[in-house]
């Protein structure tokens, strides 16, 4: 929902009521993932994308139906069949999508959920989507309160439990239960919507291969942050790109950040400059850190192994360093070094081979 929450919340605003389709699970080589969106205004106008391409005109037409009768609808689309103009997913995934109206008077809370997401404020979005009880039942969950009914208190507990541990890893999905809030994988099935603040990435070394790994940083949904000891070189004219440019030694930011920093952080070293990236790498391998890489000549990689070891870094410490940074793409440029940067943090948040998709065979999307 973020990549219409602009067009939606000025919808909202004027008080219009537009259907808002969100992609509540996915099977097989499904297109999107759960939590895309698209809406469809009372006018027609269509923002976002819930398969690319393929099912967009029925999602459409069902929106505005239910615009029209103000009941939320679970639809299900699968594989087209052998007419080439039959609705389907032609790449063999299936699709749930909810779809729902959305306006002031129907969903009041719309208006401090966009704030709390606009603010970078965690919240999550709990819905019903199957089973007993009513489908399109919702509850707004916060990390210190929450509002709305799925229609029992014990159910409403035992969601808000589940949604505040989603909150914190940043992840969306259906949770499971019985009637009254049982944890049994039962028919009752809700599902959360997670907006957590954007993973951060922290770039080191204010250099030109630093602007290039920045402005992808924001392409993918980083908050980026640039920090180098040099203030001639860390100022934001040479890093528009970045949320932040610090001028400060790195370990020092580092360990001043390092409550900020969890297992959806990315750290990029790209000083290859032994008085900066030693002290810098051994606080970072023993932050919570999702990805530490370290940018460097094979030559100054061992350096670096070496010289931390000697400052008394441990193996398993050291195994969690990505040396020399990014995939094998024959980069050059510090733009093509920033997209094998960007392929490598790719591969290892969705379990990629980092092979050709024509050398492999199998589902391209995973499970």
């Amino acid at each position: 929902m973020r990549d219409v929450l602009g067009d939606i919340a000025k919808w909202y605003d004027e008080g219009e009521t537009f259907g808002l389709a969100t992609v509540v699970n996915t099977f097989r080589s499904a297109p999107r993932p759960a939590g895309a969106a698209m809406a469809v205004s009372g006018g027609g106008e269509v923002v976002g994308s819930v398969s690319g391409g393929c099912v967009e005109g029925a999602v459409y037409e069902l929106a505005q139906e239910v615009v029209e009768s103000g009941r939320p609808v679970v639809q299900r689309y699968g594989v087209s069949d052998d007419d080439a103009f039959a609705v389907g997913l032609t790449c063999g995934g299936i699709l749930d999508i909810l779809v729902e109206p959305i306006s002031p008077r129907t969903f009041p809370l719309f208006g401090e959920i966009v704030a709390s997401i606009e603010r970078h404020e965690p919240v999550a979005i709990a819905t019903v989507i199957e089973g007993p009880g009513e489908i399109g039942a919702r509850r707004i969950v916060w990390g210190d309160r929450a509002e709305g009914s799925l229609g029992v208190e014990r159910l409403d507990e035992a969601v808000d439990d589940d949604v505040r541990g989603m909150l914190a890893q940043g992840t969306t999905g259906i949770r499971r239960y019985g009637r009254n809030g049982e944890r049994r994988l039962d028919e009752l099935g809700v599902f959360v919507h997670s907006f957590a603040p954007p993973p951060r990435m922290l770039v080191f070394g204010a250099i030109d291969f630093a602007a290039a790994v920045a402005r992808i940083g924001k392409f993918l949904g980083y908050h980026v942050t640039v920090c180098d000891a040099r203030p001639v070189f860390a100022t934001a004219k040479r890093f528009p790109e970045a949320d932040e440019v610090v001028v400060k030694w790195p370990h020092k930011f580092l360990t001043e950040a390092e409550a900020d920093v969890d297992e959806r952080t990315v750290i990029c070293v790209l000083t290859h400059d032994p008085k900066f990236d030693v002290p810098l790498l051994e606080v970072a391998l023993r932050t919570r850190a999702g990805y530490v890489g370290a940018m460097g000549s094979r030559r100054t990689h061992d350096d670096r192994l070496a010289r931390l070891r000697d400052a008394g870094v441990t193996d398993a410490e050291i195994a969690r360093l990505r040396s020399p940074i990014g995939l094998d793409l024959g980069a050059r440029t510090p733009e093509e070094t920033a997209v094998s940067i960007a392929a490598e943090l790719i591969q290892l948040r969705w379990g990629g081979t980092g092979q050709a998709l024509t050398d492999t065979a199998g589902r391209i999307h995973g499970a």
